[in-house]
């Protein structure tokens, strides 16, 4: 059986994985790892799960370490097809940099751009960037990557759905010709073939198959159920006590499932395109975080924004929407099962979707029989299992008129447990999800796939009038919505207290 040390991985880089638990690679790191670490550029192909980030993360670490950094000059540099990617990437990373006295920071769009020319001014080893962003920064002189000596395309695949590979492809040419490069994907189709033809020289393939992936064990459900037993069944599938992910087509339909699971007593957060980017990492760090501290069990997500989700411990994947293509399908159900451990996949269809869903998972590969259930059948509640308990919303006091934000304007609003009924707010306002710092346009393309059903803004400031009209005839009396404040846990949820909201300044 190998360790770390027997691939060549330094003592310091491999101490700092025991002391995560992590001691024995990976398929994918076994292979790939003697090759990297000697230089070499790697293409690797493997599922998501299959320990990827650890592969390129050594080697990134090994190869710079010991160097002089220099501003606006990053000698490292990885690449990702999505903010909430980019972040976790850098999160993995960061322990084994300081290991090696090497800083890191990421760069991408949705926030403010002087923090990150700050943090390049003063000079970082490894950049973490998602190609939109990147490149305005090339254009304005912020950053060079000229002294490049390792560069990693992470979901190359991924890259070219969304339309990245022209962006990246200008990018790595900004890169010295001589310097390493280590490729990552599921497939070689749609482009991704010319990026390995151009820019990796004598490169070592490893592909990592099924097999040799952690022994993991993903079950695939069908449940058909009628239209109108759908939404039962959904919040039964929710209310089980791991975590769980909810998969919809539209951020119109993620944000509306979420918050009526949490008026449901099961507090949830969502994940989509109009979320600015301080939201999206609240709501992240609400699902990642324990329930004792102000965590929630379910995400509900939109494929474009769910991508690059990398949280441990999710033990159910639910297609509440079946997704139009295999691959999505694949991916979505790839938030489970990740890295030895186990989960269940279900996919929630109507009588008039069987031969729709009968489809897609023959193209997916993927063996499940359909299941005709209904939301309290026997099945249905083995698979969830343990029920947690549920939460009861806190009422809101709207503030009488003249009073509070805003002039009185006593604008009620509904939402998810730990921030997330204020994210549309917070984002910029009606639920826009504006967010401050332009978004490159490479960037703005990757939300395009999540079509609304509707007109969210335009929802909201219904919703907005609705409630002022209410509190107008209840004269500025209590409102009973449902709401969650930032920084409540789900003990002060199920007390009935809230911690005090900040002033806003």
């Amino acid at each position: 059986m190998s360790s770390f040390t027997s691939l060549g991985v330094p003592e310091n880089l491999a101490a700092v994985l025991t002391a995560d638990g992590k001691t024995e690679p990976f398929a994918i790191q076994r292979d790939t790892l003697p090759d990297s670490l000697a230089g070499r550029d790697v293409l690797g192909r493997g599922r998501t799960g299959s320990g990827k980030t650890i592969a390129f993360a050594l080697p990134l670490v090994a190869r710079l370490a010991g160097g002089r950094r220099e501003p606006r000059r990053p000698r490292g540099l990885v690449l990702a097809p999505t903010r909430e990617l980019a972040t976790q990437i850098a999160a993995t990373i960061a322990p084994l940099a300081a290991a090696a006295n090497l800083t890191v920071t990421t760069v991408f769009g949705g926030v403010s751009q002087k923090p990150q020319e700050q943090a390049l001014n003063r000079g970082v080893d490894i950049v973490v960037a998602c190609p939109g962003r990147l490149e305005d920064l090339m254009k304005q002189g912020v950053i060079r990557l000229d002294a490049v000596q390792i560069a990693v395309l992470d979901e190359a695949d991924h890259m070219a759905d969304l339309g990245f590979l022209p962006g990246v492809t200008r990018i790595l040419a900004a890169t010295p010709q001589g310097g390493q490069r280590l490729l990552f994907s599921a497939t070689l189709d749609r482009g991704v073939d010319a990026l390995v033809r151009r820019f990796l020289q004598n490169e070592v393939r490893h592909e990592v198959d099924e097999e040799s992936v952690p022994a993991g064990v993903m079950t695939h459900r069908v449940f058909v159920v009628p239209s109108d037993g759908k939404a039962a069944l959904v919040r039964h599938l929710a209310s089980g006590r791991g975590r769980r992910i909810l998969f919809t087509r539209t951020k119109h339909q993620a944000k509306k499932l979420a918050k009526q699971l949490t008026a449901a007593g099961i507090p949830a957060v969502d994940l989509h395109g109009n979320l600015g980017q301080n939201a999206r990492e609240r709501n992240l760090a609400a699902f990642g975080a324990p329930a004792d501290q102000g965590g929630v069990r379910v995400l509900v997500a939109t494929d474009v924004a769910a991508r690059g989700v990398h949280v441990d411990e999710v033990e159910l994947v639910v297609h509440v929407d079946p997704p139009v293509e295999h691959k999505a399908y694949l991916h979505r159900s790839g938030r489970t099962a990740r890295a030895g451990a186990e989960g269940v996949v279900v996919t929630v269809a109507t009588p008039d979707q069987r031969r729709e869903v009968g489809d897609l998972l023959r193209k997916a590969q993927v063996a499940a029989p359909l299941e005709q259930v209904s939301a309290d059948d026997a099945t249905v509640s083995s698979l969830v299992g343990a029920v947690a308990e549920h939460v009861t919303p806190t009422p809101v006091v709207a503030p009488s008129n003249g009073g509070g934000n805003g002039g009185g304007r006593g604008r009620t609003r509904s939402g998810s447990a730990s921030g997330a009924a204020r994210n549309a707010d917070s984002a910029g306002g009606g639920g826009r999800g504006r967010s401050r710092g332009r978004r490159p346009a490479g960037e703005r393309s990757a939300q395009s796939g999540e079509r609304s059903a509707g007109s969210t803004a335009g929802g909201s400031r219904s919703g907005q009038s609705k409630a002022r009209a209410g509190q107008a005839a209840s004269g500025g009396r209590t409102q009973t919505t449902p709401r969650f404040t930032t920084g409540s846990t789900v003990a002060d949820i199920q007390r009935g207290t809230r911690r005090p909201r900040r002033a806003r300044g």
